[in-house]
């Protein structure tokens, strides 16, 4: 794992760590929006598919390394519903405040659900 710089260090900025970038976004940043506007995506299928963050699709389901808050209802519920599961560990990009670094593994699947 790479150490970050020592100005992200100081100034307190959370980094992510996505298909071998580092991507440093302001302390409670939603993921998936940060993903987005640094040009990946959580989404194996095409965004317009989604349902733009509001946590009823999800395709924006990922793999989390990293200190989280507890998943909303709206997120437990959604991630119980086939074709995930509730015990799969993932979580939906579009509900997750970022405040600690991460790591985010997106799997195979529309719905990112080939979790091995």
């Amino acid at each position: 794992m790479q150490h970050k710089p020592l100005e992200a260090l100081q100034d307190g900025m959370p980094t992510i760590e996505f298909e071998g970038e580092r991507i440093e976004c302001e302390p409670g940043a939603n993921l998936r929006d940060v993903l987005l506007e640094a040009g990946h995506s959580p989404h194996n299928g095409p965004t317009a598919l989604s349902c733009h963050g509001h946590g009823t699709c999800g395709t924006c389901a990922v793999d989390i390394d990293g200190d989280l808050a507890e998943p909303s209802g709206r997120e437990r519920r959604r991630l119980s519903f086939p074709p995930h599961s509730s015990d799969s560990g993932l979580r939906l990009a579009c509900q997750v405040a970022v405040t600690e670094d991460l790591a985010v593994t997106k799997h195979e699947g529309f719905w990112g659900q080939h979790v091995e």
